[in-house]
């Protein structure tokens, strides 16, 4: 088993978004959901896929037809996906606010002694909040709190929370996500 080193970076959104994770070649593409949700901050309240090549990936899902020809997430591990340094996949969450993110295998190394993985390694920026309408009108919040003297100030600022700053990101509060509320094995890695 190798770790891998990816980027994950939020498309449509200026200044970038972006994430670096360092975690199992075998973890699998429904395990990488998971912990592309805790690294982002997202709260996986919607649908997803991945896509490689022109294939598309996602949760098993029989009552949902409506995505195509989706091959099952589960069991196919990102060494399938990600053969080498270089490689990139698309991991698209929520299809109504189409959250894209671009993501590029940067290394591949031998597990650090006394590391647990996954875990983030850097980062930036805030995640979007869920249901804010897509990078469009995040772009337009974002304006709105620049200027408190706007009629949509008060609005934005509750829906977002009073602390909510675009420009902070914590690695510690991220790892500590995927250590509290992780739901797969962290010993095999």
């Amino acid at each position: 088993m190798n770790i891998y080193r990816v980027r994950v970076t939020l498309r449509n959104i200026q200044p970038p978004i972006w994430r670096r994770i360092e975690l199992s070649s075998q973890t699998t593409l429904d395990e990488f959901h998971r912990i592309l949700q805790l690294a982002m901050g997202w709260y996986d309240c919607h649908l997803h896929m991945f896509e490689v090549d022109g294939e598309q990936y996602g949760a098993s899902d029989p009552g949902c037809d409506d995505l195509g020809e989706v091959i099952p997430e589960e069991g196919i591990h990102l060494a399938e996906v990600l053969p080498a340094p270089g490689a990139k996949l698309l991991y698209t969450y929520d299809f109504g606010d189409d959250w894209k993110h671009h993501v590029r295998l940067e290394a591949v190394f031998p597990p650090e002694p006394g590391m647990h993985y996954p875990r983030i390694s850097a980062g930036r920026r805030h995640c979007p909040p869920e249901d804010c309408g897509g990078a469009g009108n995040y772009d337009y919040m974002l304006v709105i709190l620049q200027d408190p003297a706007d009629g949509q100030y008060q609005n934005i600022r509750n829906l977002l929370g009073r602390h909510f700053n675009a420009e902070e990101f914590s690695v510690d509060a991220a790892n500590q996500r995927l250590q509290d509320r992780a739901s797969f094995d962290y010993s095999k890695y």
